[in-house]
C-alpha cells in the first residue's frame, strides 16, 4: 500500500525527484546506490529508470555500496543530485530512499520539501516508458565502475593521520560488516595498511533478513555480541562493527575477560583528540580549524576543541547540518579547515570528500589510534580514562521512550507539550539554569530570565541545561514512533557522576 516501500511508491518518489532535478539549472544527472537489504536493488533500479526516462544521465553503482560511497560518487561525477536505498541501522523489515543534493549532502528542509510537493503531485501508476536495460542499452544509465571505487580507496587513505604505526604495531582486530555493505571497502582500506582481520564468518556476506543480528545497530551493545565469540578465540585488540550502510561505526575492546563497547560519543571525542594532537605535534591545524558535532552529542567534545584552540560549531541532530557547516567553508574556499565532524549516534567524518557520515574512514583512524596506543603499551581505554581525568566525567546515556498505537506520533506530541508547560525546577538534584527551545529559538536563562535567540533552524527540540552538571535533551525521533532523551552527567569523577546520571533517568522516568 501506499505507506509501505515497494516498486510503486519508490517510483513516484524519484520521479518527484526527477522532476525537481528538472526544474533546476543543476546538472542533469543523478548517482544512485544501494545495500544489502531486501528489494534494495530492484528499488535502485526503479530509480534509475524513472530518472533515465526524463532524460537524466543516471549513474548506478554495480554492486552494494556504502552510503558514504554515494555522496563520494556526486561529488566526484558532477551530479545534481543522487539516492541511497537503505535503512541504514534499522531492522529487516526496514528499507528507506534517502535524497541527496549536487553537493553530497543529504537534502536540507527547503529543498526537501520541494521534492515533497513533486512527489505528491503524481499518480501512483504511471507505467515506465522503456525497461532498465533499454535505457542501458541507449546509454541513459551506466554502471558505476572499479575506477571510482579505487578513487574513494586513495581518497580515504589520504585521510589517515599516521598510517605508518599500523604495520610496525601488528594490530589485530575483529570486524564485523552487521551482513552490508562495509565487508569490501572497510576490509580493503584497513588490509592496504597492515591491518590483521578476523572476519566474523556468520555476518561477512549480504543477508536482508540479518539472521545473526536482528537489530542491526552498532549503537547496540548486541549488535557485536557474535563478534565477541570470535573475539575470545583469536587475538583481538579492537572489536569494530559497521552498519549496514557503513556509514556508522562501533568499536569494543577486551576487558576484564569480556568486553567494553564505547559510546558513539566516547570513541568521538577519542578520535577528535587523537586527530587535533597528531596535527598539533605536526604544527598543521589551521588557522579558525572548526570541528562539529550535533547538539545531542557529548560536550565533552566542546573541552577538547578549547584545548587546541579550535571552534566548536553545534547544530541539529542529522549529518546533513554537519554537511551544511562544510558546504559554508567550501563556498568560500576555506574547507580545509574543517577537521572533523562526529554524532553522539556513530556517525564520524574527516575530510571533505563526501557529505554524510563514514564507517570506512573511521575504521582508518580507529585502527591508527588504536595502533599508536598500543605501540606505547596502553589500550584505547587508556585513552578514555586520560580525557576524563583531564577534562571531568562526562558520563552520557541514551533513553528511549518506545510508542505504539496508530496515535504513536501524536503521542509523542503530547509528551514534548507538557515538557514545555512543566519545566522542572531540578533534575536528578542539579538546578534547571536554561532551557533551550529549538522550536521557538529561545534560550531561556531561567536565573537571570533572559532571553537570546537559537540561531538554528526551527526543530522538535527541547534542551534543560543544569549549570556545569550537565543536561537534558529531549527530541522526538524523525523516522520511528519514539521519544529520545539524551543525558549528559558531568561530574570531578566516575563515582559521582554516575550516582548524578542514575538519579537524572530515575526522575525523567518517572
Amino acid at each position: 500500500g501506499s505507506n509501505r516501500l515497494n516498486r510503486y511508491t519508490v517510483r513516484r518518489a524519484a520521479q518527484g525527484m526527477a522532476a525537481w532535478l528538472s526544474g533546476t539549472d543543476l546538472p542533469k544527472k543523478a548517482a544512485i546506490g544501494y545495500d544489502s537489504r531486501h528489494n534494495s536493488a530492484l528499488f535502485a533500479r526503479v530509480c534509475a529508470v524513472a530518472f533515465a526516462e526524463v532524460g537524466i544521465h543516471t549513474f548506478l553503482y554495480d554492486r552494494l555500496a556504502p552510503t558514504p560511497m554515494l555522496s563520494f560518487a556526486v561529488r566526484q561525477l558532477g551530479c545534481g543530485c543522487g539516492i541511497v536505498i537503505s535503512a541504514s541501522h534499522n531492522a529487516g523489515a526496514y528499507n528507506g530512499v534517502k535524497c541527496y543534493g549536487p553537493d553530497g549532502c543529504q537534502m536540507t528542509d527547503e529543498p526537501a520539501a520541494i521534492v515533497t510537493s513533486k512527489i505528491q503531485s503524481i499518480p501512483y501508476f504511471v507505467p515506465e516508458k522503456k525497461s532498465f536495460d533499454q535505457y542501458m542499452d541507449e546509454g541513459l544509465i551506466s554502471y558505476i565502475g572499479q575506477e571510482l571505487w579505487e578513487a574513494y580507496y586513495k581518497t580515504v587513505l589520504n585521510e589517515a593521520v599516521g598510517p605508518d604505526v599500523i604495520r610496525s604495531s601488528g594490530l589485530n582486530i575483529v570486524y564485523t560488516p552487521l551482513c552490508g555493505t562495509g565487508n569490501e571497502p572497510v576490509r580493503e582500506v584497513l588490509g592496504r595498511l597492515g591491518v590483521n582481520i578476523s572476519v566474523v564468518a556468520c555476518q561477512e556476506m549480504p543477508d536482508g533478513d540479518f539472521k545473526t543480528c536482528e537489530y542491526p545497530n552498532p549503537e547496540t551493545d548486541a549488535a557485536l555480541i557474535e563478534s565477541y565469540k570470535v573475539a575470545l578465540t583469536v587475538p583481538c585488540d579492537v572489536v569494530l562493527g559497521t552498519d549496514p550502510d557503513a556509514d556508522r561505526i562501533a568499536i569494543a575492546v577486551p576487558h576484564n575477560g569480556g568486553f567494553k563497547k564505547l559510546s558513539g560519543n566516547e570513541l568521538g571525542c577519542l578520535l577528535m583528540d587523537y586527530i587535533l594532537n597528531a596535527r598539533r605535534v605536526k604544527n598543521d591545524i589551521p588557522e579558525d580549524a572548526i570541528v562539529v558535532r550535533s547538539i545531542v552529542s557529548s560536550p565533552l567534545a566542546d573541552r577538547i576543541a578549547e584545548n587546541y584552540d579550535v571552534t566548536m560549531k553545534a547544530v541539529l541532530t542529522g549529518f546533513k547540518y554537519i554537511g551544511g557547516e562544510i558546504l559554508k567553508l567550501e563556498e568560500s574556499g576555506e574547507e580545509h579547515k574543517f577537521i572533523f565532524g562526529f554524532e553522539e549516534s556513530c556517525g564520524y567524518l574527516k575530510g571533505t570528500y563526501a557529505r554524510d557520515k563514514d564507517a570506512v574512514v573511521a575504521s582508518i583512524l580507529v585502527c591508527e589510534m588504536a595502533a599508536s596506543l598500543k605501540k606505547q603499551g596502553k589500550t584505547i581505554l587508556d585513552a578514555l580514562d586520560a580525557l576524563y581525568k583531564k577534562y571531568g566525567y562526562y558520563l552520557a546515556h541514551v533513553q528511549s521512550v518506545e510508542l505504539t498505537g496508530a496515535d504513536a506520533m501524536e503521542k509523542a506530541t503530547v509528551m514534548m507539550t507538557r515538557l514545555r508547560q512543566a519545566i522542572p525546577e531540578t533534575i536528578g538534584g542539579a538546578k534547571v539554569t536554561g532551557v533551550r527551545d529549538f522550536r521557538s529559538g529561545i534560550d531561556l536563562d531561567v536565573i537571570t530570565g533572559n532571553k537570546t535567540p537559537i540561531l538554528l533552524p526551527r526543530s522538535n527540540v527541547l534542551e534543560f541545561l543544569l549549570g556545569e552538571s550537565g543536561s537534558v535533551i529531549v527530541r522526538p525521533s524523525g523516522t520511528e514512533p519514539k521519544v529520545k532523551f539524551y543525558y549528559t552527567a558531568v561530574a570531578a569523577d566516575k563515582s559521582s557522576a554516575e550516582d548524578l546520571l542514575k538519579k537524572m533517568i530515575h526522575q525523567m522516568s518517572a
